[in-house]
């Protein structure tokens, strides 16, 4: 009895002892430790890696910047259910445990033991949010501890709801989508709210091994994973016997969803993307930004279809440059033609194609087109390949599939009738693995990637809210956004610019120009210089108002030797039109300096809006992820004069007043942004109506197509047709498109601004304008109606042919006298108007 005592007292001694040295060894880690801990309170100031989104100013999703796709969401939007999938799959007792589950941990022992693996894990969600926002992922003792302590000291701070909607935020569950929300919407293209009772279970089982149990990568061990989560719901009583048995039977549904866009707008995103990177760094990509733009969603499409439509039917015009690529026989036999296809890039709608057969007496060719599979190409879709030759010269008409394209050619195809295929990662090929014979063929039409160039830019005139932009045809073949990047010569889309510097001069739509020959020797300009018409014709005494609706070259060249080159130049600064690269020649006269299509499209806007200043702008609010408004764009106020000097004035370039701007937050921003007038109102009104004749009666006319009386514009057209524009608006909407060459080139002798431009800009305008009701700018004071004879320019006499006209009241034609009135009497001195003319 005595040794059974003495044995049980050293027994008793060694467990006090190991005891103590366990609490001295676990205080003296903890002591160690606790000093380098994060406070817990982080974890509510925590920003989680949410990625920049960029919306239209209706409510549009153009795009998403960041690596990790995630959408923050509360723990009151995440139905009942799913928070008790993640809990049977991760911690059935985490709203019983302090932090750390001694049983969970007993139980994952004994699963190891049984079964040589841990089914339901032995940390808790607390540990794994520990781990997950303020430990790394190193498999050491060190840090398992630190995980310990650190889970207990977020249960004694945080509530439990807190915890877990911390956790259902950061995990990461795959294919890029971290937390509950975002990889709802990859797998299932859901809110949570709307998945079924099986598709909870499928994301349960994510966090354990996010790719093991992946249902793209591993179906079949997936609905392992979920099953038993089901299974272990339906143990807990979480879910009903008939629940668990109905979604035991559910087949598997997850497909791979990216990111959906509704705006094919490229070039604005990246314009949007750049600026936030800019203003607030790499943190743009993961502190949840949302910036909402001026551009309308339908409005920007339009420009986007628009463009690339033009450039299409330009490329057309010109011919077939021939195949992009050659398949030898044994690729063509060998059945992978969906592996050879992977060397060819998709170019927006536009697929590479390998051609199998052709069957001219069926009048189709039969391709392999990239993705979709087995192909037709009816030959009415070839018609328009004549062979390309030069910008002026194609080859004769095909007759047959075979004139156009043979065995073996990769060629660029439409696809006219989308197949059902299947969803899969970004680009992944859907054929690659598939039977050719097994698959229908879809019908394609033929068709090559332009070469030509083009932008696109829309400005709401009265505040700069840009709305619409397109840079290019395609942004994945070319990032060079044209739009604001290109420097071009603008050609006649210069001249009412010009104009508007003569009418502030005194000079009226009736002040007649002689349209005739002339030559200069300029040591400025090196060589004689012979400038001509487009049409190669002269046509003599030619009113102001005519000159321009015609485009006349030879009386823009004597209007601006009568005005000078130093005090155009002064005009174009004080209508804020960069000189840096103007030339300081009469050439300036017919646009050869440089002006980006932005440059441009804002000095239309000035005249649009009746003279105002304008400083276009992209971004219309910027949010964080709370959705507080950290910067809304000033509200646009057109001053007159004694205009207040406490509101944002801009004084340099758009770029400078919206970096100026974003630095501020909400309270300090300015709420005002003033547009002073830079143009005289009276002949901003009067050139109005000189360049609707543009429209009317001119070069424009092909914009009478829209069925409105409220739009002006002006084409535009360089030597050797190297740029081509058309500028047009009315007075709420201005707009102006270029197409061109990157590396200046001739698009075609038969190519001008008004069968190049002009199409893409009625196409967009069409949308643009639809609805809404004509837009004129109001008549100001000191305008006067006078009947004129056209061919002098002076007032008509009774009973002589004349037209109306409108002057500034101080610049009319002076009244006629009795001897004036007198039948046979000729208008004054024949020197005086001989002096006027030449």
């Amino acid at each position: 009895m005595s040794h059974l005592l003495r044995t049980s007292r050293l027994f008793a001694w060694l467990f006090l002892t190991g005891l103590s040295v366990a609490v001295i060894v676990g205080s003296g880690f903890y002591l160690y430790l606790r000093p380098g801990l994060p406070p817990v309170e982080q974890l509510l100031d925590i920003k989680l890696q949410t990625p920049l989104r960029v919306y239209s100013k209706d409510n549009r999703l153009i795009a998403e910047f960041g690596e990790k796709r995630r959408a923050p969401i509360t723990i009151e939007q995440i139905p009942t259910i799913q928070l008790q999938a993640f809990l049977a799959a991760e911690d059935s007792r985490f709203y019983e445990h302090f932090g750390v589950d001694i049983k969970g941990l007993v139980r994952a022992a004994i699963e190891l033991i049984s079964t040589g693996s841990i089914q339901s894990g032995g940390s808790t969600i607390t540990m794994q949010v520990a781990k997950n926002y303020f430990l790394s992922r190193d498999r050491t003792f060190i840090r398992k501890f630190n995980e310990i302590l650190l889970a207990v000291q977020i249960e004694r701070e945080l509530e439990k709801d807190e915890i877990l909607e911390l956790y259902l935020n950061k995990i990461y569950l795959g294919n890029r989508a971290y937390g509950i929300a975002a990889a709802a919407r990859v797998y299932y293209n859901k809110p949570v709210n709307e998945l079924s009772l099986a598709q909870m279970a499928m994301l349960a089982g994510l966090p354990k091994a996010p790719s093991a149990y992946n249902p793209l990568a591993n179906p079949q061990r997936a609905m392992q994973r979920r099953d038993w989560i089901l299974g272990r719901m339906k143990e807990l009583a979480y879910i009903s016997p008939t629940a668990y048995d109905l979604a035991i039977q559910a087949p598997l549904t997850a497909t791979y969803n990216a990111t959906e866009t509704e705006v094919d707008a490229d070039y604005v995103a990246e314009m949007a993307r750049a600026e936030m990177v800019r203003r607030f760094g790499e943190e743009a990509y993961t502190d949840g930004y949302s910036v909402t733009l001026t551009v309308d969603s339908k409005e920007q499409q339009t420009a986007t279809d628009a463009l690339r439509s033009g450039l299409e039917a330009y490329d057309r015009r010109h011919g077939f440059r021939g195949a992009i690529g050659k398949l030898d026989a044994d690729t063509l036999a060998g059945g992978d033609l969906a592996r050879a296809m992977l060397n060819y890039p998709r170019v927006e709608s536009l697929m590479p194609a390998a051609i199998t057969e052709i069957n001219d007496d069926k009048g189709e060719a039969h391709a392999y087109v990239r993705r979709f599979g087995p192909a037709i190409i009816p030959f009415e879709t070839m018609q328009w390949a004549r062979r390309y030759r030069t910008e002026n010269l194609t080859g004769p008409k095909p007759e047959k599939a075979s004139d156009v394209v043979s065995v073996g050619d990769v060629v660029y195809v439409r696809v006219d009738e989308l197949p059902k295929v299947p969803d899969t990662p970004d680009d992944a090929e859907q054929t690659v693995d598939q039977d050719p014979a097994s698959v229908q063929p879809i019908r394609a039409s033929l068709m090559q990637v332009p070469k030509a160039e083009g932008a696109l830019i829309s400005i709401e005139a009265k505040t700069g809210a840009i709305q619409a932009l397109a840079g290019g045809y395609s942004f994945g073949q070319s990032k060079y956004n044209r739009a604001i990047q290109a420097k071009r010569q603008p050609g006649s889309t210069f001249k009412p610019f010009l104009y508007l510097s003569a009418l502030e001069s005194g000079k009226t739509p009736a002040t007649i120009y002689n349209d005739a020959p002339i030559v200069f020797d300029d040591s400025e300009l090196e060589t004689a210089w012979r400038p001509q018409n487009s049409s190669g014709q002269f046509y003599g005494p030619t009113p102001l108002r005519e000159a321009l609706y015609r485009s006349r070259n030879l009386v823009s060249i004597r209007l601006l030797r009568d005005l000078g080159i130093p005090q155009m130049l002064d005009y174009l600064d004080q209508l804020k039109v960069p000189t840096e690269n103007m030339p300081k020649d009469l050439s300036l006269s017919l646009g050869s300096g440089q002006l980006s299509p932005m440059e441009l499209a804002r000095g239309l806007a000035v005249i649009a809006n009746g003279g105002y200043d304008v400083e276009p702008f992209l971004i219309q609010s910027i949010t964080d992820v709370d959705g507080k408004d950290i910067y809304l764009a000033p509200e646009v106020i057109l001053c007159e004069r004694n205009c207040g000097t406490n509101d944002l004035e801009p004084e340099t370039s758009t770029d400078d007043t919206l970096e100026s701007t974003l630095t501020m937050t909400e309270e300090s921003a300015p709420k005002t942004r003033v547009m002073r007038r830079l143009a005289d109102e009276r002949s901003v009104y009067i050139l109005h109506s000189m360049l609707r004749d543009v429209v009317k009666r001119g070069t424009g006319r092909r914009a009478l197509a829209l069925g409105r009386d409220d739009i002006a514009g002006k084409t535009g057209t360089t030597n050797e047709q190297r740029d081509t524009w058309f500028a047009g608006f009315n007075h709420n909407l201005a707009t102006t498109v270029w197409v061109g060459f990157d590396q200046p080139a001739p698009l075609g002798r038969r190519e001008f601004g008004a069968s190049t431009a002009l199409p893409i800009w009625i196409d967009y305008m069409k949308v643009a304008l639809d609805g809404a009701p004509s837009a004129f700018m109001p008549r100001p004071n000191g305008i006067v109606n006078i009947r004129i004879n056209p061919e002098t320019g002076r007032r008509a006499r009774p009973g002589e042919e004349g037209a109306f006209e409108i002057f500034k009241e101080e610049d009319a034609p002076a009244p006629l006298t009795e001897e004036d009135e007198r039948p046979g009497r000729t208008h004054g001195n024949g020197d005086d108007l001989s002096r006027q003319i030449f």
